[in-house]
């Protein structure tokens, strides 16, 4: 099976927050969807993704699930790399705002 790598960059709102943990990584690839590693990275705000996947004839998919992503978390100063494994969407969506509420500490003990 052949991987293929997208990488995008977002330019966040103006006020948007830094990712305040030097690095964080959630999922695994083997879990059956994917895994999110996501590290602070002083960049003039940007966001920048690199995405690995099987899937072929995505790449608008991945660019507007991670631009809503970028939008709705108002996040900046931030480098995901992305580690697919035929997530959905949906799923993609749903991990990466599980992983930022992770990261920045807000999970219940």
């Amino acid at each position: 099976m052949a991987l293929q790598e997208l990488n995008f960059s977002f330019k966040p709102e103006k006020n948007f927050t830094s990712f305040a943990p030097e690095w964080f990584h959630s999922g695994v690839v083997g879990s059956g969807d994917m895994e999110v590693l996501m590290e602070h990275k002083k960049q003039d705000g940007k966001v920048t993704v690199k995405v690995v996947t099987p899937v072929t004839g995505f790449d608008q998919v991945w660019e507007k699930v991670l631009a809503k992503f970028v939008a709705e978390t108002k996040i900046g100063n931030l480098h995901m790399e992305i580690n697919d494994n035929n997530a959905t969407p949906f799923i993609v969506h749903m991990r990466l705002k599980q992983a930022l509420f992770e990261a920045k500490g807000d999970v219940e003990s």
